[in-house]
């Protein structure tokens, strides 16, 4: 199991930008697809996009796309999310997960970092 630790978080001001960074322990991430969610305060957990990383695809629902970006690092073995344009309700803790290719739920994940934006 892989585990995952989030940094990146912060108190921005609207519009800004910031870099989230998810770093794996696993041996090796070739056989995982890396996603990220968020949730905000009484709000259930929204998934913001994944990196299949063998392949380096992503997919980022279109509720964030054109604002968000995901990337990775394979020295590093980090997955990052690049949010731009950010607005109030962007603010919640970020997650990074981990499942296996073939897994159908995610079984790792980190333990979050905040992300607060100032209107």
């Amino acid at each position: 199991q892989v585990q995952l630790v989030e940094s990146g978080g912060g108190l921005v001001q609207t519009g800004g930008s910031l870099r989230l960074s998810c770093a794996g322990s696993a041996r090796t991430l070739s056989t995982y697809i890396i996603g990220w969610f968020r949730q905000a305060p009484g709000k259930e957990r929204e998934f913001v996009g994944h990196i299949i990383w063998n392949i380096s695809r992503t997919y980022l629902p279109d509720s964030v796309k054109g604002r968000f970006t995901i990337s990775k690092d394979n020295y590093r073995k980090t997955v990052y999310l690049q949010i731009d344009n950010l607005k109030p309700e962007d603010t919640a803790v970020y997650y990074c997960a981990a499942k296996h290719r073939a897994s159908s739920s995610w079984d790792s994940w980190g333990q979050g970092t905040q992300v607060t934006v100032s209107s």
